[in-house]
């Protein structure tokens, strides 16, 4: 009896000593459990309960060298940082459907101009990570006052640590090295940042990215191998070869218009609420031009500002955060700089504030002549995030009518930007069954939205500006964040949503309208943002150069590439974050190939490619180098 009373005292003694290290690892496991079922309902937790706990091992380890009291603030801060970036990881995922970077962190400072979009993500569920913190802060103070410190000699802690430590750095290793073998560049490219998060827990991921954004920025101010940029060199020649004669110089010597309509989703085409088009205009015009249904949008965490440098770079958007605000100093070869070299006056039009999105600098490294922000408009009407697209379209168009010929035109609108909540002067457009929905809310936004493009539309006509300008519209992402996407499927009435029914609805319509209606039809090719520049390289007969986009109009065939990894060949979609692939036609899940393997891999690389173009400034190299050739 006496035994049993000496290892009953023991145990007791043993929980009341270390109960704030059991109360953190139990907290901290259920939070990142709950997070992971966030960001993938249909996942099963088995792979990634254990780089979870080996995570949690591994903090602890630490805490465990502490005296007590200090132990206790060190675990209870830790449990602060973690569930704040818990939760800004939940909001990015929502909006973005990614995880937040160090990288993107950069980019922090334009949250504000987006502010109503984020906080309207932000739901008391959301808020469950930081229950714990607010209800344990008097625990934890009767905690510290009441606990009688047994002191550990330095010899137990430091057993107690390394013993802990290197059982989760050997679970730990366990994990990301079968992660490394089913997808050997997982870990460094970061291409997917879903799946990672999923197979290495969140503060594994962290701890991955902080290491490759010091590693990349120690590798970024040491020049390339010359081996690599040749490889590069060669991937970007062979790429950009013509492959054919259909339209070329179509457009050549014409004005340029491109128009980037901000969250113009391609479902809402043609489609009727309660008899009532929703975008009757654009359905007119797409009937007079030459219209594209199978184009993707393929932003990463720069969002509309990628769309703006995909279309006129055809460089993928930057491994983290935005290439706007980290590239700014490079050297591009970009369309405006292109056209301003054949003797075309460019400028970039938008209605929001100069500095946002760094559009000041990136728009004159891209070699735009005039970037026409906010402070060059009168902000006579604000709705959303600023100056209406009725009076931004009215004012652009006195501008136009002002430029030298030929010129390139670039404008951004803005009205339509989630989450849509001016509905009281977005018109009469009745949403029927939808009114006071996200979805419904878009619905009359974009109308909105449809009805000022089709007056600036006329307008060009009217004035003789369409007879000689090619007119190009297309949209910059997505319209419906994927945390509401059922209110989508709803009204498309779709059943059993798939990974794959979601990124086909990631599709954005793009139309390009030439003089008396020329060239009209549809193009059903699988394309996206990329591959706009090549197009229009084509019709403006222009040099092709550094591109990692297609000629639509002239490609050997289909292909799709999107910042996570995810691609399409047009008949097979593979989804990164779950490493799956789709046929297409069937919607059903396939067996991947030795085909479809040697795709992702040379995909994974054609990133990295484009990563490293950037990183190094190659461009501005491959420039030089060729003009000491020719000399």
């Amino acid at each position: 009896m006496n035994f049993i009373n000496v290892n009953d005292n023991k145990v007791t003694e043993f929980l009341r000593n270390n109960l704030d290290l059991i109360l953190f690892q139990f907290i901290m496991f259920t939070k990142l459990m709950l997070y992971a079922k966030q960001i993938s309902p249909d996942y099963l937790y088995t792979k990634v309960s254990q780089p979870v706990i080996a995570s949690i091992l591994i903090l602890t380890s630490f805490a465990v060298l502490l005296k007590k009291d200090n132990r206790i603030n060190f675990l209870y801060i830790i449990d602060i940082i973690i569930s704040f970036v818990l939760i800004a990881d939940i909001l990015y995922y929502k909006y973005f459907k990614d995880i937040t970077t160090l990288a993107a962190l950069r980019n922090i400072k334009l949250l504000g101009g987006v502010s109503s979009s984020v906080s309207s993500l932000l739901n008391l569920k959301d808020l469950l990570y930081l229950i714990d913190v607010i209800i344990l802060i008097p625990y934890v103070k009767v905690y510290k006052k009441n606990n009688i410190s047994i002191k550990v000699s330095l010899v137990k802690k430091l057993s107690a640590f390394i013993i802990m430590f290197l059982i989760g750095i050997s679970i730990n290793v366990k994990s990301v090295y079968a992660l490394s073998k089913e997808q050997p560049t997982l870990l460094t490219s970061m291409s997917n940042r879903i799946y990672l998060t999923k197979m290495i827990g969140n503060i594994n991921f962290h701890a991955v990215d902080t290491f490759n954004y010091i590693n990349t920025n120690i590798k970024n101010s040491k020049k390339l191998p010359a081996e690599r940029e040749n490889e590069i060199k060669n991937f970007l020649s062979e790429n950009n070869k013509n492959t054919g004669t259909v339209l070329r110089g179509a457009a050549e010597g014409k004005n340029l218009i491109v128009i980037q309509v901000e969250a113009l989703q391609q479902f809402v085409i043609n489609k009727k609420v309660n008899g009532e088009e929703i975008t009757p205009n654009l359905n007119k015009w797409i009937n007079r031009s030459l219209y594209f249904d199978n184009y993707f949008y393929q932003v990463a965490g720069g969002n509309t500002s990628d769309a703006e440098f995909m279309t006129n770079n055809s460089l993928y958007p930057a491994e983290s955060g935005a290439a706007y605000s980290s590239y700014s100093n490079n050297y591009y070869n970009s369309l405006p700089k292109v056209l301003k070299d054949n003797g075309y006056y460019t400028a970039a039009l938008h209605g929001n504030n100069e500095g946002f999105w760094n559009r000041n600098v990136m728009y004159q490294a891209q070699g735009f002549d005039n970037f026409y922000g906010q402070h060059s408009f009168n902000i006579d009407e604000e709705i959303g995030l600023g100056l209406s697209d009725k009076s931004f379209l009215n004012q652009s168009l006195e501008k136009l009518k002002s430029f030298k010929e030929p010129y390139y035109a670039f404008l951004v609108t803005l009205t339509s930007h989630h989450p849509y909540n001016d509905v009281e002067k977005y018109g009469d457009f009745n949403a029927a069954e939808y009114e006071n929905s996200l979805l419904g809310n878009y619905l009359k936004s974009i109308h909105y939205t449809d009805e000022q493009l089709g007056m600036f539309l006329d307008n060009l006509e009217k004035e003789g500006i369409l007879q000689n300008s090619i007119v190009v519209i297309y949209g910059d992402h997505f319209a419906i964040p994927r945390e509401q996407i059922n209110e989508l499927y709803n009204f498309e009435k779709i059943d059993n949503a798939s990974d794959l029914t979601w990124f086909q609805y990631q599709k954005v319509p793009m139309i390009i309208h030439f003089p008396e209606d020329e060239n009209k039809g549809i193009n059903h090719t699988y394309s996206g943002q990329m591959d706009l520049y090549p197009t229009l390289a084509n019709l403006y007969n222009l040099p092709k150069s550094y591109m990692f986009g297609k000629d639509i109009l002239n490609c050997n065939g289909d292909k799709v590439l999107f910042r996570n990894g995810s691609f399409t060949d047009g008949n097979v979609f593979y989804i990164s974050w779950t490493n799956t692939y789709y046929d297409i036609k069937t919607g059903k899940v396939i067996e991947e190939t030795e085909e479809l393997k040697k795709k992702k891999e040379d995909f994974s690389k054609e990133l990295q490619y484009s990563d490293e173009t950037l990183n190094q400034n190659l461009i501005k190299s491959f420039k030089e180098d060729r003009k000491l050739t020719l000399k």
